[in-house]
């Protein structure tokens, strides 16, 4: 994910903005995110991803689709892969980049609003990139946070808890990731502590938010990409239509830290937030990264087509 994000910035990848299908009748959406990369090794995909928000409620993940990969020299179809769990790898690995980018050295203690599939890889990912010492968990109903738990306590080497409300979950943690479905902000800034850092990856549109105005308006933002900042991710624009942030507030792209050409945190006691919109590249990057694994060690179902 740390070099699709260093391509980003270096001009190689073409990728429009998603667009967004929301029939009125639907229980969700579904969204058309393709990308190309170009370089020594260009690659070409799509991402057809549906989310379903209650769909968690039946015990199925929010996000279903596929990733596409074709030929970027014939434009054949290379593979299909499951575009759910594309979606929750790349999606903390991407937090875990910012997050080795921006939190403190020494961030120890991890806070999880949130306990569906992205608070699970999350857990993992962000542990490859900091010692954790602790990691708390909340969401909206206590036995999920509490699913989540025990689902989890075996494969980390660190202790989870549980917690009732989200006051609890932040306190001291210098960690701190949102990965709900929640419409409105799912903290207040009170629960915030001095050199904290923020990955908020649940919400993808511009209605909705997870982050309160006054936390925004604290904290140093740096997201995935500008363009899809300033016209998806309602973190943004809910504080900016409230006045009290505008596009400087946003200090650059991963891409742009990956590659030395800006400065991370500077301080030990300022707020960093990463606002994550998910992209197109990720998903294809991750998707070629799969496919040539697959074929070296004959892994996947191989069809005629």
């Amino acid at each position: 994910m740390s070099d699709a994000l260093a391509s980003l910035t270096r001009g190689e990848v073409h990728q429009p903005l998603r667009t967004i299908m929301r029939p009125p009748a639907a229980k969700g959406l579904l969204g058309l995110m393709p990308a190309y990369r170009g370089g020594d090794n260009p690659i070409l995909g799509l991402k057809a991803i549906c989310v379903f928000p209650e769909n968690p409620t039946i015990g199925k993940d929010a996000h279903q689709g596929a990733v596409m990969l074709f030929s970027a020299e014939t434009g054949e179809l290379l593979a299909l892969m499951n575009a759910s769990a594309i979606t929750a790898t790349r999606t903390a690995a991407v937090s875990a980049v910012a997050t080795d980018l921006l939190a403190r050295k020494d961030a120890s203690e991890l806070a999880i609003v949130g306990a569906g599939v992205q608070a699970r890889t999350h857990l993992e990912a962000i542990s490859c990139v900091r010692p954790i010492k602790r990691a708390r968990v909340v969401a909206r109903h206590v036995s999920s946070a509490q699913r989540l738990v025990e689902e989890m306590e075996d494969s980390v080497t660190f202790p989870i808890e549980s917690c009732e409300n989200v006051e609890d979950a932040l306190r001291d943690a210098d960690l701190i990731v949102t990965a709900t479905s929640s419409q409105v902000p799912v903290f207040k800034r009170e629960s915030v502590g001095p050199g904290a850092h923020i990955n908020a990856i649940g919400t993808h549109s511009p209605a909705s938010r997870e982050i309160d105005s006054r936390t925004m308006a604290d904290s140093r933002i740096f997201v995935d990409r500008r363009e899809s900042a300033l016209n998806e991710a309602g973190d943004y624009l809910i504080a900016a239509q409230e006045g009290v942030i505008n596009a400087d507030a946003i200090l650059a792209e991963l891409g742009e830290l990956v590659l030395g050409l800006q400065p991370g945190r500077l301080t030990q006691t300022e707020i960093t937030l990463f606002k994550s919109l998910g992209l197109a590249i990720e998903d294809v990057a991750c998707a070629d990264y799969l496919f040539r694994k697959a074929q070296a060690e004959h892994a996947g179902t191989w069809v005629d087509y």
